[in-house]
């Protein structure tokens, strides 16, 4: 867990609880510390273990709602992939991702172009504090596999 995001991500939804009149109950922050847990994309039934293993079950409705709430607050962020909705603590990261299209598999590159593209960029009436760049794809395991099956279906033609 990087402690600076998670003890600025923790500060943000302490101020918007109070901010707003809403209850600081301990499965908010279970659940924010429990997303700012992992190093990479999550599902729901993810998190659930991992609160489980914290030993703070929280219910199905407690879990969805929290999570709504971390995403209206920007401290997570959401996508939708092939293998179903992933989440990802993402309070001020700014990150770029390639996505397998065939399997699904997200991860982080390192790309100078794009950090320096997003650092000069001005914005009218807007300003930017984050931003996280997709590039969609197919890994180089995909790849082989599908180079394979298509070697074996030459090979069966051919055959015929």
């Amino acid at each position: 867990m990087k402690a600076n995001s998670y003890d600025a991500a923790k500060r943000i939804l302490s101020r918007y609880l109070e901010h707003n009149k809403c209850r600081k109950t301990p499965e908010r922050f279970a659940v924010l510390e429990a997303v700012y847990g992992f190093s990479s994309y999550f599902s729901i039934q993810d998190l659930d273990g991992r609160l489980s293993e914290m030993n703070f079950p929280v219910c199905r409705a407690t879990l969805y709602n929290t999570i709504k709430l971390l995403m209206d607050l920007r401290l997570i962020v959401c996508r939708r992939l092939q293998c179903g909705m992933r989440y990802k603590a993402g309070y001020a990261d700014n990150k770029c991702v390639q996505v397998c299209i065939v399997c699904g598999k997200v991860t982080e590159v390192k790309v100078p172009e794009v950090d320096d593209v997003f650092e000069h960029v001005r914005l009218k009436r807007f300003r930017k504090e984050s931003y996280t760049a997709c590039i969609y794809g197919v890994c180089s395991t995909c790849q082989a596999m599908l180079t394979r099956q298509k070697n074996r279906e030459n090979t069966i033609n051919k055959q015929e």
